[in-house]
Parts: structure tokens; sequence; C-alpha cells
């Protein structure tokens, strides 16, 4: 009974875990890269970072006129305003080569370039052609029916992250930034092994005393699903040698190997056998404390996994998910286990279209104040693809509803089977440091959600508990202090990092050339040929802008872009003159004139502090390491 000796030594599940990954190296195999039409399943090798904003440039989201939104300021049905329409019609893949100005209007079709002056997108069906004019039948609102370049996705931005599996909605995304290579961990190769004189595979005429081997079936396809790649190495017979062969056959050419059944007619167990003479360290665990599983043998040789799974398919099963489906995700370089209606309560009112049911994506946080879900709006832009890579589920909304109210309950409908609430949540102002940070938090294995609002509603997000971390770079004008300021007794202010806003131009304008701040803020008050990009309210780019320029708005001021790298773009397009934005989206196309070396910190609620995934950001935030990377793209740790 000697083959039997280490089965006697029972042990409990977590000590059969620790020493089998001790004794395991479970870094993610190397990368390697497939055409994008072989990636779906795969997991990320490497962080993804767009070469291309999404849409590349201002688009129109309708046929219609591209018109300034001052000249239809009291426009109606009864009461139409008429412009001039210019001698030029924009199409798909055309540049425009016209400027709309005051009193004058360009017709448009949907997903043309917006020509240069225009801020919205008059739909045709609130027009009528009268000559050489066109009559404007309702009052638009500037921005409207514009999708701005970068609305979507920035040059620049990490727009998936290492360790991700890519479904369809992540291939989407890859596919809309122009990516038809992708760098993704290779499949761990899980050699198959079945043994035992009794099995025969399926589709085999069944025979007395015979039995289908299903273990090998089930194994399989639960390796495809988890993103290894199967070797079935087919049914080995009670034979010693043949099975010992088999063994270092597939230790050489796979990465783990799971033997299941065995057992031979007053031999004792022969998969055991030769598992047992195997070094380095060779079995850790044989028999462990469970119910059913009891049977189950790890080893480990050279690195890679030799696991003997009990023959009862139920407890193959149930071990096979305890102890190897962990192993396979950590070789395919997986860092989240896989995740179908809740309520919740909507973070914000949301208007809707009356006479047309809506679908909105949304994102769910739970509130720590009130325990309950909360539904924030993921976006509605028919064109983005990031909001449904991004979202948890969505609500429908009735055709005869036109208001949810903020704090109502909806029933949310979720895009996977089950709600895998995040680890961490982040509500506030967007940055490049926060998105390499995030990665870096990522990869130890945290579930992560981010939505970029802000700083004031991030701010105001946090004081409610309905986020871990709020980003936030909110200056005091008061003060002339950044953050300290809106500090209560309900928050922790943690110091981030220093970054520099200034205003962008491009390097071939004159008008900006060797000009000192003053200068330019003559130019860009006064001169009114020089047109400007802003920032959503509510950012702290936006504060910053507004104090700035006082009680002036220059033109294009009502003009509002999401983010730094679509400001810069809307300038690189010449859609724009300038605007404000910080030092790391400036390239060898735009100039910079610094205005402040702002602080971006990060509130954190007292009740979140202790969160495991809130103590390793803080950690990370304070490393040596990310201190580097904040450097190389311009940034420096307060």
């Amino acid at each position: 009974m000697a083959e039997q000796k280490q089965f006697l030594d029972v042990i409990d599940r977590d000590e059969a875990e620790q020493r089998f990954h001790q004794a395991l190296n479970l870094q993610p195999l190397a990368a390697e890269t497939v055409p994008l039409e072989f990636a779906l399943g795969r997991i990320l090798a490497d962080n993804v970072i767009s070469s291309q904003n999404v849409p590349s440039f201002d688009r129109s989201n309708y046929d219609g006129f591209a018109v300034l939104a001052t000249d239809t300021v009291k426009a109606d049905e009864t009461h139409p305003v008429r412009l001039k329409q210019l001698p030029e019609s924009i199409a798909t893949a055309v540049v425009p080569a016209c400027t709309v100005t005051s009193g004058t209007t360009i017709p448009i079709a949907t997903g043309g370039m917006i020509p240069r002056g225009a801020d919205a997108v008059l739909m045709v069906e609130h027009s009528e052609l009268q000559d050489d004019h066109i009559l404007v039948y309702r009052s638009l609102s500037s921005g409207f029916g514009i999708s701005c370049a970068g609305t979507d996705i920035t040059t620049g931005e990490i727009v998936l992250r290492k360790g991700q599996r890519l479904s369809s909605r992540e291939t989407g995304v890859l596919a809309a930034i122009g990516e038809g290579i992708v760098s993704v961990v290779r499949k761990p190769k899980v050699a198959v092994i079945s043994t035992g004189n009794e099995i025969i595979p399926p589709g085999a005429p069944m025979e007395a005393a015979m039995i289908y081997d299903s273990n090998a079936r089930i194994l399989a396809d639960a390796i495809r699903e988890l993103g290894g790649e199967p070797i079935f190495q087919g049914i080995i017979r009670d034979d010693l040698q043949a099975l010992t062969d088999c063994l270092h056959q597939s230790i050489s050419e796979c990465d783990l190997i799971l033997l299941s059944g065995g057992t031979s007619k007053g031999e004792g167990d022969l998969c055991s056998q030769v598992v047992g003479q195997l070094s380095d360290p060779g079995i850790v665990a044989h028999g462990v404390a469970l119910k059913p599983g009891k049977p189950l043998c790890l080893a480990v040789t050279a690195g890679k996994a030799v696991v003997i799974l009990p023959g009862f398919p139920t407890s193959a099963i149930f071990t096979f998910h305890e102890f190897v489906a962990p192993v396979i995700r950590q070789l395919c370089g997986a860092t989240a286990k896989q995740t179908t209606t809740s309520n919740a309560q909507m973070a914000v009112r949301v208007n809707s279209e009356i006479g047309r049911q809506e679908f909105l994506l949304v994102g769910l946080v739970k509130s720590a104040s009130s325990g309950n879900l909360v539904a924030y709006p993921m976006g509605k832009g028919s064109g983005n693809v990031t909001t449904f890579c991004n979202a948890d589920g969505f609500v429908t909304i009735d055709r005869h509803r036109e208001i949810i109210d903020t704090k109502e309950t909806v029933p949310v409908t979720l895009l996977g089977r089950d709600l895998e609430l995040a680890d961490l949540v982040l509500i506030g102002s967007h940055c490049l440091g926060i998105d390499l940070l995030l990665s870096e938090l990522n990869q130890h294995g945290f579930h992560i959600k981010m939505i970029n609002v802000g700083s004031t509603a991030g701010l105001e997000a946090a004081r409610r508990g309905e986020c871990d971390i709020a980003g936030c770079h909110l200056l005091d004008p008061d003060s002339n202090n950044y953050n300290q300021p809106f500090l209560d007794n309900s928050l922790d202010l943690v110091k981030g990092y220093t970054r520099t806003q200034g205003i962008i131009y491009r390097i071939d304008d004159v008008r900006f050339h060797h000009k000192t701040l003053a200068d330019v803020l003559t130019l860009i008050t006064h001169d009114h040929s020089v047109q400007m990009v802003n920032r959503n309210a509510g950012s702290g780019t936006r504060i910053l802008i507004d104090q700035l320029l006082k009680t002036s708005q220059p033109p294009g001021y009502t003009f509002m872009s999401r983010s730094h790298h679509a400001v810069a773009t809307s300038i690189k397009h010449k859609n724009a003159d300038w605007g404000v934005a910080i030092e790391s989206v400036v390239d060898d196309q735009l100039g910079f004139l610094p205005l402040a070396n702002e602080e971006f910190d990060f509130f954190i609620p007292l009740a979140c502090r202790q969160k495991a995934a809130v103590k390793m950001f803080l950690e990370i935030l304070e490393s040596e390491s990310f201190q580097a990377q904040l450097a190389e793209i311009g940034l420096m740790k307060t």
C-alpha cells in the first residue's frame, strides 16, 4: 500500500492551495500578436493606447445645415430666421472650404465635417429653402447636432487595459481606433489525459462495463471558456510505461497537465504512481478535505502544474474550478473572474424624448451611505463605442416618459448574467495619471470602475458616498488654493500630483508667436477672429478658464469639449485657434503658454479609507515606480 501513503495525509483546502501556488510559476505567458478578427476572447498583454480620436473630427449628427447657434435665437415655427446659404455642400469625406459667419449657413450631410465657425447643426426638417436663403424654424444651443473630435475616444487615451478579456464590446473599440493587430497573452496549452481501461470515447459503440469519457469533453471546454487551449492526449489504458511516456511528452509540450481516472485491478492508482516520480518539487498535496474531491492530487514540476482530478465527473469539475481554473486565468493574464435585473437609483436627472423608447446605458455603484445601487448614465451617443464597453446594464425608458428624476428607483437590465460590483469606484475628473495608476491597480486583481463627470460632480459623489475616490483639481478663487478649501468632515484629502495647465495654439499661428500671457489675453479677448474651444462646465479646467477670462466670452466660448486631447484636436484641425489644456497633450504641432501648476488630488470618503482597493491605490500612488511613470508624461508627485 506504499502507493497510497501520501493520500492518507489529507490537508485542508487553503493549505493545499498555498502549497500549490508557492511551487508554481504563475506569471502570465509571453505575448503574441494576432489579427483583430481572431482576438475575441483573448487577454490583452499590454494597455491599448488610442492613436486616433473617435470621431477624428467634429462631425454632424444630422442631415441639415451648419450654423452659428447665436443666429437661431428666438427662431420658431411662426417666426423663422433667414440665413444666407453659402455656395458649398458638405458631404461625407469632404474637408469644408468655406467658413460659417454670422447670417450664413452651409448644407451638411450626416457624418460631414463641421466647417470652421459653425457650432451647431440645424436638422433639415426644421428648415425651409427659399431662393438662396434658409428659413430656420427652431432655436439651437451651441453644440447641438455635433459630435466633437474625441467625444468618444481621444488620442493618447488608454481605452483598454492589460489583463482585460476581449469580448465583442472590446473588439468593437479596437476596430473603432483602427487596430488591425492586437497584442495578447499566449493561450496556455493544457494537456488533458484520460486514463483507465474502462474509458471509451464518445461516438464509439457502448460495451459492457465501459463508460464514455465525459471528463475530457467537460475539461476541454472549460479550458476554452477560461481562455486556454486544450490539447487532448487521448485515452491511456492502464499501462505504466504508456502513461509515463504520455505525461513526459505533455510536460515538454504544454503549460499545464490534467489527468483524470485510472485505476487498475490490484495495482493501485497508476496516475499517482507516475506523477509521484516527478521532482522539483513533485507532489505537494494528495488528498484534500473536500466533499466532493478528496482524492485530488496536486503536483508541480519545473514551475508547471500537474493535477490528477478525481474520476467522477462531479468531483472532477468541482476541483477543476477550485484549483485549476485560477491557475489558467493567471497564465492567460486575466486578473478578474467572470462575473439579470437589479433595481438602482438614478444618480442624476435624465431627460428623454417623448415618442421613442430609449435604452440608457448605465454604470452601477453602491452608495456607502444608503447601501443602494446607484445608476450613472454612461452616455446616449449612438456612435459611442466605449459606453457599451464600460456599462453594467441599461435602463429602458418608456416612450411616454420624458423625465427620470434624481434618486428615482429604476430596474436595470444587466449586460452579463450577474452583476459584479467594482472593488474600486472612481468618479470625477479624468487625467492621464489616473489611467496609469489604474492600469497598475488592475494588475493586482481589482475590478475597477471609472466614471468621468468632472471635478465638481466627483466631489459631490464622494460626499454622497457613491464612490471610493474622486479625482479633482478644483481651484478656490478666494484663497487661490486647490482642493483643500472644499474638504469637509466626511472626506479625507490625499495629495496626488501637479500638472501644468496652459493655453495651447497651433505652432504656425503667428498671432501667438513669442507673445507674453498679457499679450495673448489681449488677443483672445479683443480679436473676434480668434476662435476658442472651451471645456465642459463643472470641470476644474473650466473653472481655471473662467478665472482667466473673468466676464469675457470670446468666440467659441459656448463650444465645449470633454477632454484635454479633444481640445488639442479641435485646434490642430483649425476649428479653433486656442484652448486650455494640460502640457502632456502638446506635440510638435502645438505651442504652449503656461498658466498654472495645478494640483490634482483625491477626495476619499472616510468610510472607504480602509478598503483593500483604496489602500492599494494609495500604495501605488506613493511608489517610486509610479512616480517615474508620472515624470515620463510631465506630471510631478506632490
